[in-house]
């Protein structure tokens, strides 16, 4: 079983201003695909307080990281700045695949700033904040993640 953690980037759920939906949506999401989901974090947007919990995620060894929220045009949105301060190596088809598809849904998937990529064993995968989208992104990658994390840990073949 991999282990998953969930990184909300969003001022107003830090503040309580209103519940998160996103992060709700992808631990019991990624518990239902056999994932152990073993935090769920909810940060304003901040870059330091990110990338900090993105190399505390590494550092634990966590296999699979899903970011939502902070990655358009706001001053704000700096989830993709973070998860680049922290990962190695880029997996730029993910996030292009996922702006693929969701081009089919709203033009606005072009002004997505989202990426991908990993550090030691650990891949971080930048979605965007709402529910909705998160659903639509979840189902364009999910069928990958195995495979990837397999070959990641070293438990599979190219």
């Amino acid at each position: 079983m991999f282990t998953a953690a969930i990184l909300v980037s969003s001022d107003r759920a830090a503040s309580g201003v209103y519940a998160d939906k996103s992060g709700a949506y992808l631990k019991e999401r990624l518990a239902e695909l056999g994932y152990d989901v073993v935090d769920l974090t909810i940060l304003p947007d901040d870059f330091d307080k990110l990338k900090n919990k993105l190399e505390e995620y590494v550092k634990n060894e966590i296999n699979l990281v899903f970011t939502s929220g902070g990655t358009g045009f706001s001053p704000r949105d700096v989830v993709p700045e973070a998860t680049k301060a922290v990962i190695d190596r880029e997996v730029p088809g993910v996030s292009e695949a996922i702006r693929a598809k969701s081009l089919e849904i709203t033009k606005n998937a072009m002004i997505s700033r989202a990426t991908s990529g990993i550090k030691n064993k650990t891949w971080i995968i930048n979605l965007p904040g709402s529910r909705k989208a998160v659903e639509e992104s979840l189902d364009i990658v999910a069928p990958v993640l195995e495979h990837g994390l397999g070959i990641l840990l070293g438990i599979a073949d190219n």
